[in-house]
């Protein structure tokens, strides 16, 4: 595993209608890295995720990728000084997201809602984005469903062109933002297998879950958050059999009730 970080979170405050949201995250991520965020609603995480692509505008602190800012004209400033979409996106290319809901196009087929964005956002030619989608939804699964409309789709179904329209883009950092959350439960699996082989195969990836088990197998460190802040990070093995904050063992408490199916083999790839 390369240790050249992809993204890197320095100091990074967001405030909302004067409430402050996100309180002084650093948080590094390097290639081969999976980091997973887990913690109470309204704790940060998914501003924090959304900051880290430029969706929300964070306001205090730095956010690198690949050592370049993200969103400012300068580091350190007293005022920030917002960059133009354009400079925006190219700083960020290396990043793709995958979102809650599936926000596909209806009127589109699969193949022509994960050509889109190569289409429109990269400029590429028709039968080039055609190939790329082709090759994404083959990763997902989804190859035989490219002439459907997404209305014919399950839940999980629809998740997997989500994840393929970002595969597509050929991302260096993918950022999922609870992808199994609006699924029902007989779907939430076939979303996490794609997720799983995904990582086998070596993607980066920034996640938001309130799955603990599935946290505990496929990350290799959890970052638990709580109002606004870091409290504990590190290998989910020792996070989460060994949590040092009270905040995070009352967090746990649940799910100490039942199996994390935390086996050595699979928690963070020991």
């Amino acid at each position: 595993m390369s240790h050249e970080p992809i993204i890197e979170l320095r100091n990074v405050g967001k405030s909302f209608a004067g409430s402050r949201v996100l309180k002084g995250i650093n948080l590094t991520v390097s290639a081969g890295e999976i980091v997973t965020l887990i913690g109470p609603s309204g704790s940060g995480k998914t501003t924090t995720l959304r900051c880290m692509n430029f969706l929300e505008a964070y306001d205090e602190g730095d956010i690198l990728i690949k050592g370049q800012l993200l969103g400012y004209s300068s580091a350190g400033r007293e005022v920030k000084h917002r960059d133009s979409p354009a400079l925006i996106a190219e700083v960020r290319r290396p990043l793709a997201m995958v979102f809650q809901q599936f926000n596909l196009w209806p009127h589109m087929t699969v193949l022509e809602n994960v050509c889109a964005p190569l289409i429109l956002g990269k400029k590429l030619p028709r039968d080039e984005a055609r190939k790329k989608a082709a090759a994404a939804l083959a990763q997902v699964g989804m190859s035989d469903k490219e002439q459907a409309r997404p209305a014919r789709l399950s839940g999980g179904q629809q998740q997997r062109v989500g994840i393929a329209r970002a595969l597509a883009l050929g991302p260096e950092l993918l950022l999922l933002d609870e992808p199994t959350s609006a699924l029902d439960p007989e779907r939430v699996e076939e979303v996490q297998d794609v997720i799983k082989v995904l990582a086998n195969h070596g993607m980066t990836m920034v996640m938001v879950t309130h799955e603990m088990s599935f946290a505990a197998r496929i990350s290799s460190r959890v970052v638990f958050m709580a109002e606004g802040a870091i409290i504990e990070s590190g290998a989910p093995a020792s996070l989460f059999r060994q949590p040092q904050t009270d905040r995070l063992k009352s967090f746990l408490a649940p799910w100490f009730k039942r199996p994390l199916q935390l086996d050595e083999a699979e928690a963070g790839y020991a």
